[in-house]
């Protein structure tokens, strides 16, 4: 025994002692690389920013609408499910309109940019129709939101040259410098124009794949319905005078200062095919983690390109009281001949009435 405890205590044993660490340490830097690595995710193609060609045909089906709505419309599609669940919410709420409408939508977990839709029914529910396109438009605007925006101007610039876009009693086209801008001509009455993207521009610069088209015109010329009275959303923060397009800097405007997406959940573009969700659905209001004001050619993690299925936007639900009461013309309206669309109000299509030329 006594010949063992100085055997322990020898050189030679500290030397065996040390060559067996090394060993067991060699196996292990060998191993962890291999256990560190997860496995590749299946079926997720690699990220890759869409071309100016892609993004136009993109944006063609609301590149003529009023600034404020192409603000909101490119804000709201980064929330697929919540634009899934406004447009059910207006279908079994039909008998809402105006501020009664504006005080129930306040009280949802939705994005400001969502809510501000509900006073566009057949506009939302375009959005929840085409909800892969409507995915696919989200994701390129948080990702490259300049190259987004710059794919509007060329529509607008494409359809003005070809005479298909001009000053209306229901709306304005102005030119500030090199950019089209549209507003409407009444500032408490909003006029969503009716036209096919297939004539208007001036060649065939044709549809989004899988696209189902909702308008009800079959001619170059835009046409108007019924406008939508936008005074009674006035009192809430999300209301139509909170959004805009800031042009210079290519970016979304909302509440006074630039967008920003503001959540933890992120979707794919893949996800997404013919209004089914394929993904995690869940979202949660108020999650930390910015999501970055229209970064051109960010990126999410695993070659992903990321949107949001939650959160509020930069500014939060900021809202006033001093007109919330206010009277205008109903939140819904119509919107001619292409037959009855949408939960919450309206009709909407072609030939409508006093913009067509």
């Amino acid at each position: 025994m006594k010949n063992a405890l100085k055997f322990f205590k020898t050189p030679l044993f500290g030397i065996v002692a040390l060559e067996v660490m090394l060993t067991i340490g060699a196996v292990h830097v060998q191993a962890s690389p291999q256990q560190a690595v997860p496995p590749p995710m299946q079926g997720q193609p690699p990220s890759a920013p869409l071309a100016p060609e892609q993004l136009q045909q993109l944006v063609a089906p609301i590149a003529l609408y009023p600034d404020k709505l192409v603000a909101q419309i490119l804000a709201a599609s980064a929330y697929p499910t919540q634009i899934v669940e406004a447009d059910q919410f207006l279908q079994k709420n039909f008998n809402l309109s105006g501020a009664a409408l504006g005080a129930e939508v306040d009280k949802q977990d939705w994005d400001p940019s969502v809510k501000a839709l509900t006073q566009f029914a057949p506009v939302l529910a375009d959005l929840d129709k085409n909800l892969s396109w409507t995915s696919e438009l989200g994701d390129a605007n948080y990702n490259q939101q300049a190259d987004v925006m710059s794919a509007v101007q060329f529509m607008r610039s494409k359809a003005e040259a070809a005479g298909n876009l001009k000053t209306t009693p229901q709306q304005s086209v102005t030119n500030q410098g090199s950019d089209v801008v549209i507003q409407p001509e009444n500032p408490d009455t909003v006029y969503v124009p009716d036209y096919d993207p297939e004539l208007a521009y001036g060649y065939p610069i044709g549809l989004w794949p899988g696209f189902n088209p909702w308008w009800g015109v079959d001619s170059p010329y835009l046409s108007f319905g019924i406008g939508y009275g936008i005074g009674p959303f006035f009192g809430f923060g999300w209301g139509w005078n909170g959004w805009g397009l800031d042009w210079r800097n290519r970016g979304l405007m909302y509440g006074g200062g630039r967008y920003g997406y503001q959540s933890r959940s992120f979707y794919d573009r893949n996800a997404y095919s013919r209004g089914n969700y394929r993904g995690n659905a869940s979202y949660a209001r108020g999650d930390s983690g910015l999501r970055g004001y229209g970064a051109a050619g960010s990126r999410g993690n695993a070659g992903l390109r990321s949107g949001g299925l939650g959160g509020v936007s930069h500014g939060g639900d900021a809202r006033g009281s001093s007109s919330r009461g206010r009277s205008s013309m109903g939140g819904g309206g119509m919107r001619g001949g292409g037959g009855m669309r949408g939960g919450g109000g309206g009709m909407r299509g072609g030939g409508g009435g006093g913009g067509h030329r």
